[in-house]
């Protein structure tokens, strides 16, 4: 099941992503929290570090949200039965997108508030 060449690899990449992007809710969610940070970046003018920063953030939490997702089809596949280890595990996989998310937006906050602010008054 190796891949014979590096494009083969890609084009695999690529079809997982866009599997997941088709079956999967959470996804859908956070790459439209996505296009809207970007979009609210431009328009408040965010600098280079503070588009880095969500660069950085949008990668994380869309690449833990691939993993959670692998690691919940895995376990569903493996286990024919509830068990306690297998919903443990899609617990604690879910719980790190979740960790993962909540200081993405604390760190959203910490960019975007003060330039909010600043939008507001000006057009106040």
């Amino acid at each position: 099941m190796k891949n014979k060449n590096l494009i083969d690899s890609f084009k695999h990449a690529f079809e997982g992503f866009k599997t997941c992007v088709y079956k999967e809710r959470n996804i859908k969610i956070h790459l439209c929290v996505m296009f809207l940070v970007i979009l609210f970046g431009i328009i408040l003018e965010i600098n280079k570090y503070e588009i880095i920063t969500c660069l950085i953030l949008f990668g994380l939490v869309i690449g833990a949200e691939l993993f959670n997702t692998a690691i919940e089809i895995v376990v569903d596949m493996i286990t024919l039965k509830t068990d306690i280890n297998a919903k443990n595990a899609k617990d604690i996989a879910a719980g790190s997108v979740l960790v993962l998310a909540i200081f993405s937006f604390i760190v959203g906050l910490i960019i975007f508030v003060p330039k909010i602010i600043v939008f507001i008054k000006e057009i106040l």
